[in-house]
């Protein structure tokens, strides 16, 4: 093990020397290092010169299989000597504003249950949030993300249905395709009475926008959600967020065979280093908590 961390830093440093200082050892016992898991392997990996040392094409390949390895190891290191210690301090996380009251504070009351020295700051909004600048430890998103320096894990994904009430299907019929919305009243998540918007479909295996236009619009989604159940309009949402009206028969669910692919829910950290075990183990808690939702 150590002879291949030898080997990954003198790739990732470009020299012996540099590999040398990263991991605080001689320059002598890089070399031997090196000089010993090349012989075990029989093959050369790293090229030197008097300034710098390059991968060889075998030393490359081999590089590229035993990093995701070694970030594995280290991982579990760290993790297997946080877990004798309980978790403890400020846990600062940031959330979408119904997203967090719905799911994140039930899963931080179940933390702070079952490790009483945790102490939570929840800050929820539906606004872009600078976690990095903010402070914050963890930060749920709801949509695809860009590549960006931080990292991300995966919690759940997120239905997307379009819903009305049963006494709007009575009265105008239901849509048995998404082409067919622009001959109904839908309700609009906008501030301008009229204004089209987009709702996204798969349509034959390719993911298409429908412009849908209606009388009623709201930037409000307790109110968007309401003018569904009081027959207004058709209303385009996520399914966690209409469940209940739904379980008691106010809203009916249409075009199922054309759901848009579901929205991913992700819990971001900072970029620099392994997150603290109070962060991964409130990730494991919420994602556990999330796989038993019907989201």
């Amino acid at each position: 093990m150590e002879d291949i961390e030898v080997f990954v830093a003198v790739i990732e440093t470009g020299s012996q020397t540099a590999a040398a200082r990263r991991l605080g050892r001689s320059l002598q016992a890089v070399n031997r290092s090196l000089a010993a898991l090349e012989q075990s392997v029989g093959v050369e990996l790293v090229r030197r010169t008097t300034r710098k040392s390059f991968a060889t094409e075998a030393g490359l390949a081999f590089y590229r299989r035993v990093k995701p390895a070694i970030a594995e190891i280290a991982e579990a290191r760290v993790e297997a000597s946080s877990r004798r210690i309980e978790p403890s301090g400020l846990l600062r996380i940031a959330a979408p504003v119904l997203f967090g009251s719905t799911y994140v504070v039930p899963a931080i009351a179940d933390f702070m249950a079952r490790y009483p020295r945790i102490e939570a700051d929840l800050r929820v909004s539906d606004q872009p949030i600078h976690l990095v600048g903010g402070g914050f430890d963890l930060a749920v998103r709801i949509r695809e993300l860009p590549d960006s320096s931080l990292k991300t894990r995966r919690l759940g994904e997120i239905r997307t249905v379009v819903y009305a009430s049963p006494d709007y299907f009575a009265r105008h019929g239901r849509p048995r395709h998404p082409d067919d919305l622009v001959r109904h009243r839908c309700i609009l998540r906008s501030t301008s009475e009229g204004e089209t918007e987009a709702w996204r479909f798969r349509i034959s295996g390719r993911v298409r926008t429908i412009r849908v236009t209606g009388c009623f619009s709201t930037d409000n989604t307790s109110s968007a959600q309401a003018a569904a159940c009081q027959g207004l309009g058709i209303g385009y949402g996520p399914y966690w967020q209409i469940r209940h009206h739904l379980d008691r028969g106010a809203l009916k669910t249409v075009l199922e065979d054309f759901e848009a692919p579901r929205m991913p829910v992700h819990a971001v950290f900072p970029p620099s280093g392994m997150p603290p075990a109070k962060t991964r183990l409130f990730a494991d808690l919420l994602a556990e908590r999330l796989k038993r939702e019907r989201l």
